[in-house]
């Protein structure tokens, strides 16, 4: 999504970016293709490399319907690697030079501690997301 997201102008990014969430929030794999070409309708004219990018990779992207929505949605919300490196660079992003590297890996752990609190929040639907998890990775997941 940011990768298609990147090519497209600023005015049209909010109706791009609408337009797009109805392919990846559809309710199944052939719903997502009649989206996508919906989509590729209306703006091949104007960003075909982003509308490329989704037809070319589309047997990769369309697997992610083979799971249930509510796993579907916390696979298209939760990035926590992207998430600790935001939240990594805003606390050093407001002091650009430290004294010595000591004061700088203080930063960075002060940071971290702050970013864990938030991991504490519950994930909506949580029983019943961790439940399809269990059926469909039951080799890789056990309790």
């Amino acid at each position: 999504i940011r990768n298609s997201c990147k090519f497209v102008v600023y005015k049209d990014r909010q109706q791009f970016c609408n337009d797009l969430k109805l392919v990846y929030t559809a309710i199944n794999k052939e719903t997502a293709l009649g989206e996508l070409m919906k989509f590729k309708l209306k703006w091949q004219g104007k960003y075909k490399y982003a509308i490329t990018s989704w037809e070319e990779n589309w047997d990769n992207l369309s697997n992610y319907f083979d799971y249930p929505l509510e796993l579907r949605k916390i696979i298209y919300t939760t990035n926590t690697i992207e998430n600790l490196n935001r939240g990594i660079r805003k606390y050093t992003k407001t002091k650009t030079q430290f004294p010595n590297e000591n004061a700088a890996a203080k930063s960075i752990y002060l940071s971290i501690k702050n970013i864990e609190d938030a991991w504490k929040n519950p994930i909506t639907n949580w029983g019943l997301i961790l439940h399809q998890y269990l059926i469909i990775f039951e080799n890789r997941c056990r309790l």
